[in-house]
C-alpha cells in the first residue's frame, strides 16, 4: 500500500500549483491504509486527488473545490458539501456540467466530489455473499472522510447532495450515518429502490436500473426477496425515520420537457425518478420527518440539476452555518 510523503516543494496551498501540475505523494508502506498518492491542480480552487484505497482494492479519484485562501497550515477547518454524481458518470461531472465552481466561489467551504463508479450505488457490494470490493460506502464515509479531516481541513459540519444515483447516495449516507450530515438533497434521485417491486415477481432494480442499465443488482444488494434485509438497509424510503433532524430537500421533474428544454416526449428515466420521489416523500411525512419538495415539468438532464442545486444551495449553506 502507498503512504503519504510531503515534498519540500509542496508549499501548502494548491493555489500555488499551475493547473495540470501534479504532486506525486507515493512511497512504499506495509500499512493497508488509504492514502493520497497524487494531487493534481486542475483549475483555480479545483484539485484532483488520487487515493490508494484498500476498500476499493485500487486507486480512485476525488475532485475538491477548495475555499479561497485555503492552506494546510491555516489552523482552522471548513464546512464540507459532499456532491455526488449520477450513474454512468464520474468525479468530474459536477464541475464539467454545472457552474458549481462559480456558485461556491464566495462560500467558506470545501466541496467534495468523489468518484462513485459507473453504477456503484454508494454501497459496499454484496458480491453474491462474498463481500469485498467495490466498497464505495467504506471508501467515502471512512477512508476519504478521514483523509479530508486529517489533511485537508475538513470540518464536522457536513451536507450532502446528488443527482440521480447521487441522490440515492445522498439520502443513503445521511440515513445510514445518523448525525454525520446536517442536510441532504436529492435531485431526480432513486430514493425508493423497491418502488414497484412485489415479492416473487423476479425483478430487481426497477427504478435504479433506468439510470444504470446493465447493472447486476444481485451483485450489488443481492436478490430483493432472498436478501431483502440488504435491500431494505439500502433503501432510503425504508430508512425514512432515521432522517429525522436532517434538513431534507427532494426535487424531481415529471419527465415532460419544461422551461429548460428537453425531449419532445416523456422522459421515462425522470418519470420513474418522479414516482420514486413521491413515494419517498410520503414515507417521510408518514414518519413525521419534514422535507422541502420541488416538483416540476422537467427531464433527467443537467440544466435541471444545475437549477436544483441553485435552489437548494441556500438551505444547504444555512444548515452549515454559512450565509445562504
Amino acid at each position: 500500500m502507498l503512504r503519504r510523503s510531503t515534498p519540500a516543494v509542496w508549499l501548502g496551498a494548491f493555489a500555488l500549483l499551475a493547473p495540470g501540475a501534479v504532486v506525486d505523494r507515493s512511497t512504499a508502506s506495509a500499512a493497508p491504509r488509504a492514502e493520497v498518492v497524487a494531487e493534481t491542480a486542475v483549475a483555480p480552487r479545483t484539485v484532483d486527488l488520487t487515493i490508494g484505497s484498500p476498500a476499493m482494492d485500487r486507486r480512485e479519484k476525488v475532485r475538491l473545490l477548495l475555499p479561497r485562501g485555503w492552506s494546510r497550515d491555516a489552523g482552522r477547518t471548513w464546512p464540507v458539501l459532499w456532491l455526488l454524481h449520477g450513474g454512468v458518470d464520474d468525479h468530474t461531472a459536477w464541475t464539467r456540467d454545472t457552474d458549481v465552481a462559480d456558485l461556491t466561489a464566495r462560500s467558506e467551504l470545501i466541496v467534495v466530489m468523489p468518484n462513485g463508479g459507473r453504477c456503484g450505488n454508494y454501497s459496499d457490494w454484496w458480491n453474491y455473499g462474498r463481500g469485498g470490493s467495490p466498497r464505495w460506502e467504506t471508501f467515502h464515509m471512512t477512508e476519504l472522510r478521514h483523509i479530508l479531516e486529517r489533511d485537508y481541513g475538513a470540518g464536522r459540519e457536513r451536507a450532502v447532495a446528488g443527482n440521480s444515483m447521487g441522490g440515492l447516495g445522498a439520502m443513503l449516507y445521511a440515513a445510514r450515518f445518523p448525525g454525520m450530515f446536517r442536510a441532504a438533497a436529492a435531485f431526480s434521485g432513486y430514493v425508493d429502490t423497491l418502488h414497484g417491486h412485489e415479492p416473487g415477481d423476479g425483478s430487481t432494480g426497477w427504478g435504479p436500473s433506468f439510470s444504470c442499465p446493465g447493472t447486476d443488482w444481485r451483485r450489488v444488494w443481492g436478490h430483493p426477496d432472498h436478501q431483502a434485509a440488504i435491500w431494505h438497509a439500502h433503501n432510503p424510503a425504508d430508512l425514512a425515520g432515521r432522517l429525522r433532524g436532517v434538513r431534507l430537500w427532494v426535487a424531481s421533474g415529471n419527465g415532460k420537457a419544461g422551461s429548460l428544454g428537453g425531449m419532445p416526449f416523456t422522459d421515462p428515466v425522470e418519470a420513474a425518478a418522479h414516482a420514486n420521489a413521491h413515494a419517498f416523500v410520503k414515507r417521510l411525512r408518514d414518519e413525521g420527518v419534514p422535507v422541502t419538495t420541488r416538483f416540476f415539468d422537467g427531464q433527467h438532464d443537467w440544466p435541471y440539476w444545475q437549477r436544483d442545486l441553485h435552489e437548494a444551495y441556500p438551505a444547504l449553506m444555512r444548515s452549515l452555518g454559512l450565509p445562504g
